[in-house]
This record gives C-alpha cells, sequence and structure tokens, in this order.
C-alpha cells in the first residue's frame, strides 16, 4: 500500500512517499496540485550524483518500476564491520583487551595462547578498534554522505 505523509515548513512543502516498499523524501516549493506535471530540478553540486540517482529511483518507483539499490547502498560485508568495529570500540571503552574483544568477537577457540601476538586475529581486532574510534570521532559522518564513485 502506498502512504504520503505532507507538512508545510517555513521552506516549502515536504512530502513523504512510500512506494513499493521505499521511502522517497521530496520539497517542493510550493504546495502540491494533483492533476499537474512536475520536473526534477538537480543542482550542480557535490550531491548532484545521489540527487539524480535519487531522481530516477523515484521516477521508476512512480511508473511501477522496481526502483534498484540507492547508488550509496553500503553492501553487507560492510555493514557487519561496522557493527564488528562499533561492538569493539564499545567492548575497548568498557576497558576489555584486544584479546578479550578478539575472543568475543571471533570466539575463543580460534586463538591458541602461544599464538596471540602473532595472530592476524590480533591485528584485525586493534584496526576495528581504531575504526570504531575514527567513526566515533565524526567518521560516521562519511556515511550520511558517502563519497562518489571514480569513473
Amino acid at each position: 500500500m502506498n502512504k504520503a505523509q505532507l507538512r508545510e515548513g517555513p521552506d516549502g512543502w515536504h512530502a513523504v512517499l512510500n512506494l513499493r516498499g521505499v521511502e522517497h523524501r521530496i520539497w517542493l516549493k510550493e504546495a502540491p496540485v494533483v492533476a499537474i506535471a512536475y520536473a526534477v530540478e538537480l543542482p550542480f553540486d557535490r550531491d548532484f550524483e545521489f540527487r539524480a540517482d535519487a531522481g530516477r529511483r523515484l521516477w521508476r518507483a512512480l511508473s511501477g518500476t522496481p526502483p534498484g539499490p540507492p547508488l550509496h547502498a553500503l553492501s553487507e560485508s560492510r555493514r557487519r564491520r561496522f557493527a564488528l568495529a562499533l561492538r569493539a570500540l564499545d567492548a575497548r571503552m568498557d576497558g576489555s583487551t584486544y584479546r578479550e574483544i578478539a575472543e568475543v568477537l571471533f570466539g575463543a577457540k580460534r586463538i591458541s595462547e602461544r599464538d596471540w601476538r602473532t595472530h592476524d586475529l590480533r591485528n584485525r581486532t586493534i584496526r576495528l578498534v581504531q575504526s570504531g574510534f575514527a567513526l566515533m570521532r565524526g567518521g560516521y559522518r562519511a556515511l550520511l554522505r558517502p563519497t562518489s564513485r571514480k569513473k
């Protein structure tokens, strides 16, 4: 079922359309009129590529075609890595050692006592904690505004 929300703000009209399970956010200068054709206005700024993709996805949803994934969608492996980084950060800030963190994240049986200093999971755990700290210190903003794809 398609649902829409519409509200007036100081800068114009804001609409949220839920089409085929995808949420589309739209801004209009003036109150919307039902039987009128609309165009998408895209400024040539650093977000142009993402705005153009969002416009394409909206057009596809309105025409009944599956919109496809957004340009900036995170892959499953990146989502897993971010989740591990945040769990590692929480544990480290709670006073856990790298070894304790690795045992919880990857399983204690995978790490022998003798091999810990040179184990690849030690380095991976340290990198996860560092990534978690980077996200906490503002790196999460990169998730909100991903870099454009290089051609």
